[in-house]
């Protein structure tokens, strides 16, 4: 029992506001330790009771939930920009930690869908994105050796007006990044997270983060806080930014072309970044044991096969003059089954991951970053970790589970999915109502992505 007590005593929440409770039994029991290390540590399962209660007080799930949490957020990416946007505004005293001596984004353009946009909107940047990005109202591609069709997506069918956003990740990440320095919130650089010690955030140089009431891990792929593994597809991509050229290719489109599945190149517009020259994205796709192969390939070789794919992309590839110009993105898929433990939560690539195929590797963070403080807000006496696992639970899963059926019709190297995909799964697409269906999916609506806290 004393044993209990004391551990009882070394975990609850150690702010100001917790001193009343945590002193008392810190008094009672860590003094006179002799007896607590007579009894010994408590049980197992007594442990973790007490650590849930712990946790449960430490949200305000005992009596009344504070009005202001602690919050040290460990990645200066999409998401934990966001997520310190959205929880400083709902009265949190929230601290950033980065890796980088000066955060900036890694990658190149990608593609805001709909229910990203609206998350864009809550933090207040959703305007000037959408006047730094380019609007992309339909996804096509067609087969490069006799210009069939095979995908052709329209965001508005169903819901006239309904766009996505193409923008590059730098100018996303400028907004995001100001607007949380407009709102004070302090970022702590060149911290290399390593672990944790409860919700101390333990860093490489030695350094430990105050003790908080909750850490977000948001440092994704290869995140040292979260214990997803996950399974690393054969092929990923490698991207290059590039201006936008005399052409024929529509401004408001995402294009690609494909050979089977072992070979497709893709155009996306990017509107005006900094405000100056229109920019587009293009990519090629990789295997990524032939990356280091590509790498020792002469240039032109490249251009020449990927212009004889498609030759529309001529006056694109030809800006690309080193190797240097093509970023590599590795792609994998995998899921938490439970993105949180006590202290902590996982959002975005370190709680899941998936091919881009369906576009939604942004507006999976963004969507988790409002779960997140939506659930907080309104917990009412409930786990907000819970909660938010709650919410997001099947949209990740359902567009989990899509990302994996869609990924190897489009890079693998099979030659059966593809001429399926051709001659069979592309009419069918176009029969109604299946384009509402598919605008939905590439939209992020078809299901409410955080149904259970916004219908409070």
């Amino acid at each position: 029992m004393f044993g209990a007590v004391r551990y009882l005593g070394h975990h609850l929440p150690g702010g100001p506001e917790d001193q009343s409770a945590g002193s008392v039994i810190r008094m009672i029991v860590v003094r006179p330790n002799i007896m607590g290390r007579l009894i010994g540590p408590p049980p197992g399962r007594v442990k973790s009771a007490i650590a849930r209660a712990c946790q449960s007080l430490r949200f305000g799930q005992i009596g009344r939930m504070r009005e202001s949490l602690r919050i040290e957020i460990a990645g200066a990416g999409i998401g934990g920009l966001s997520a310190a946007a959205l929880l400083h505004d709902g009265g949190h005293k929230v601290r950033i930690w980065d890796q980088f001596d000066a955060p900036g984004p890694v990658g190149s353009g990608l593609v805001i869908q709909p229910v990203g946009l609206n998350v864009l909107d809550a933090i207040g940047i959703g305007h000037d994105a959408r006047s730094r990005g380019a609007p992309i109202t339909r996804m096509r591609g067609h087969e490069a050796d006799h210009g069939r069709p095979v995908l052709d997506v329209r965001y508005d069918a169903g819901a006239p007006g309904r766009t996505g956003l193409g923008i590059h990740r730098a100018a996303l990440f400028d907004l995001l990044w100001q607007a949380c320095r407009v709102r004070g919130i302090p970022v702590e650089t060149g911290a290399l997270a390593t672990g944790r010690d409860g919700t101390r955030l333990c860093f490489a140089d030695g350094r430990l983060s105050d003790a908080g009431d909750l850490i977000v891990d948001a440092t994704g792929v290869g995140s040292p806080l979260s214990p997803l593994v996950s399974r690393p597809l054969p092929y990923g991509a490698i991207w290059g930014n590039v201006d936008w050229p005399e052409t024929a290719l529509p401004r408001d489109e995402l294009r690609q072309c494909y050979r089977a599945a072992d070979r497709m190149i893709g155009v996306l517009p990017l509107g005006r970044p900094d405000g100056g020259a229109e920019r587009a994205a293009l990519f090629w796709s990789l295997r990524h044991d032939r990356v280091a192969a590509w790498r020792k390939t002469p240039l032109a070789d490249w251009r020449a096969e990927a212009t004889a794919l498609w030759p529309e992309v001529a006056p694109f590839i030809a800006q690309i003059t080193d190797h240097g110009d093509m970023s590599l993105a590795l792609y994998s898929h995998g899921t938490l089954r439970k993105p949180y433990s006590d202290g902590i939560v996982h959002i975005g690539d370190a709680a899941h991951r998936a091919s881009p195929q369906l576009g939604q590797g942004a507006n999976m963070a963004l969507l988790d970053a409002q779960a997140l403080a939506l659930a907080i807000r309104h917990a009412d006496g409930q786990d907000p970790l819970a909660l938010y696992a709650a919410a997001r639970r099947w949209h990740v899963r359902v567009y989990q589970l899509f990302s994996r059926v869609f990924t190897p019709q489009y890079q693998s190297d099979s030659k059966i999915l593809p001429w399926l995909r051709d001659r069979a799964l592309f009419p069918l697409s176009q029969v109604p109502p299946l384009p509402r269906v598919l605008g939905a999916l590439v939209s992020g609506t078809m299901l409410p992505p955080v149904a259970s806290l916004t219908r409070r």
